[in-house]
């Protein structure tokens, strides 16, 4: 696996987030850890089938607990501070602090061995964080005091995916296989949390369940094992520069699927993340 193949994987996740807000708003009204939960039980079940087709099950055995405990406390952590966050603050600015995680991949990276973090991957970061921003926010932002909570939170979750991805490549001998496991136990543990924060809802109708099946085979399932294998052996200052089109990516989407409309400020989004992916991409070839 060549880096830069393995950074086109990992970019394939980012892709496939881009249909996550698609395919969320095709399950309403199904509250969002009861749909995590459903969702990654669909993504972990094909993972374990490609595990065993591809005579990989040997591979988990060897894999620690600790490891299985990091990477459920990363997908779980991740969904479970967002969608809290969500509960105790104004979305806009929840989701903006949220998505401060691929600005902390690019910061993070510097620490590890062997990488080298350049003024053009910093500089493209803030950059894609300003397009992410007009996106999340549409130019408007009301922080409030009575939120701090939330907010709080919506910080802890950006921190525990940035840990989380930076964190996987140090742990670059673990096969990507065990991403299954993770997504069987954040399956599991979302769904202790619907129970204990949420009313069941049946998806209604067949478009319904088809979505929930997307997403499971798409953003919550194939996008975790592809990113695995991108921040592992990929450019992770790039991937994480990158990520920032995913909220544009997603809202284009939903313009296109008649959702939502085109606006001022996914022009100005695409500009400014798209510049700032171009600057990350020069610092990184430079510093090959």
């Amino acid at each position: 696996m060549t880096k830069a193949r393995a950074t086109i994987l990992g970019f394939g996740a980012v892709l496939m987030w881009a249909l996550l807000a698609l395919l969320t708003v095709k399950t309403v009204p199904i509250p969002p850890f009861q749909l995590t939960s459903m969702s990654f039980a669909v993504g972990g079940v094909l993972g374990l089938c490609w595990v065993i087709v591809t005579g990989e099950v040997k591979s988990l055995g060897g894999v620690s607990w600790k490891i299985y405990a990091f990477g459920t406390a990363g997908l779980f952590g991740y969904h479970f501070f967002y969608f809290s966050a969500l509960r105790l603050a104004p979305a806009a600015e929840a989701g903006l602090i949220a998505y401060l995680w691929p600005l902390l991949i690019v910061l993070l990276s510097g620490l590890l061995p062997g990488e080298r973090l350049k003024s053009g991957h910093i500089v493209g970061g803030l950059i894609g964080f300003a397009g992410a921003a007009v996106i999340v926010t549409q130019g408007a932002t009301r922080f409030e005091a009575s939120a701090g909570l939330g907010y709080g939170l919506a910080l802890l979750c950006a921190v525990t995916w940035s840990g989380y991805s930076v964190l996987s490549r140090r742990l670059g001998q673990t096969p990507t296989s065990s991403v299954a496991v993770f997504c069987l136990a954040t399956s599991l543990l979302s769904g202790i949390a619907h129970i204990g924060l949420e009313t069941t809802f049946r998806p209604i109708g067949i478009t319904a369940w088809l979505a929930v099946i997307g997403l499971g085979v798409g953003p919550v399932g194939l996008a975790f094992f592809v990113w695995d294998v991108g921040v592992k052996q990929g450019d992770i200052q790039l991937l994480g520069v990158a990520s920032y089109a995913a909220p544009l990516l997603s809202t284009f989407v939903l313009v296109v699927a008649g959702i939502a409309d085109m606006t001022w400020a996914l022009l100005v989004a695409s500009v400014l993340i798209t510049f700032g992916a171009v600057l990350a991409a020069r610092a990184s070839r430079s510093a090959a």
